[in-house]
């Protein structure tokens, strides 16, 4: 557990790092980006979006099986783990946001600019608020069609991040579960992407740097219990003797 619980919270400083240092920054986001920099982060925020993020966690389910070398049982035992940590974590995400019913950065610009009134916004039902959005934006050439589009179907609150937490825990569990089978490139690969989609929810005007911060807290305490348990139950995550000399011959990954 001990060793667990370095590597991970380890690897949740790094993810902490950027969100700290702009919160530090005192950065606010503000439209008027270029679409060439705001375009690639929408595609990296859509692989955790529904529906591509169903089919992103199915291929990260499979690649964690094939790194991991488990039998047909402790495999099953493994993907029931997995999910649920990502699960669990996204239901913790829902009701954290009824509770703290924090405006998003771009519901608050609107009702700067726009003059709307935020309170009554959010008592709207999803769709009358989708509505809303695209009534606001109709005539405003400051924010691009597609990202409007992405608002209008993303009204809900913004504390904690979603995203975040789905990215940083598979990050975390890469770390976690990976590592000691010195899968490195993945591991790192999983790092950057939870980075990237934090850094998308940024720029895109979805959320403050405090919920990302929140969102790598949440992670970090399930991803932890969550490999404890697969490790009770899986067993270790070190390589076996068979597996050792596979590793020791390949590149590092």
């Amino acid at each position: 557990m001990f060793q667990i619980a370095i590597r991970t919270t380890g690897a949740a400083l790094l993810l902490l790092l950027m969100p700290v240092l702009v919160w530090m920054s005192g950065w606010q986001w503000a439209p008027g980006m270029s679409d060439l920099i705001l375009r690639p982060f929408y595609g990296i925020t859509e692989t955790v979006s529904a529906p591509w993020g169903t089919l992103t966690n199915i291929l990260l389910c499979v690649w964690f099986l094939w790194c991991l070398r488990y039998r047909i049982k402790p495999a099953i035992v493994l993907i029931v783990l997995l999910s649920a940590a990502v699960l669990i974590g996204q239901g913790i995400k829902t009701y954290v946001k009824q509770q703290v019913q924090e405006p998003r950065p771009y519901v608050q610009w609107l009702g700067k600019t726009q003059d709307m009134d935020v309170t009554a916004f959010y008592q709207q039902k999803s769709k009358a608020r989708g509505q809303q959005v695209k009534q606001e934006l109709e005539n405003n050439a400051q924010i691009p069609r597609w990202l409007a589009k992405s608002w209008q179907a993303d009204t809900g609150f913004s504390f904690p991040s979603g995203h975040t937490m789905f990215a940083a825990s598979w990050a975390l569990l890469g770390v976690g579960l990976l590592w000691p089978r010195r899968h490195y490139k993945t591991v790192t690969v999983l790092m950057v992407w939870a980075a990237l989609v934090m850094g998308s929810r940024l720029l895109l005007g979805m959320h403050w740097p405090r919920d990302l911060m929140a969102s790598v807290g949440i992670s970090w305490v399930l991803i932890t219990l969550a490999c404890w348990i697969a490790q009770k139950v899986c067993g270790p995550f070190a390589p076996p003797p068979q597996e050792q000399q596979e590793i020791t011959e390949r590149e590092p990954e």
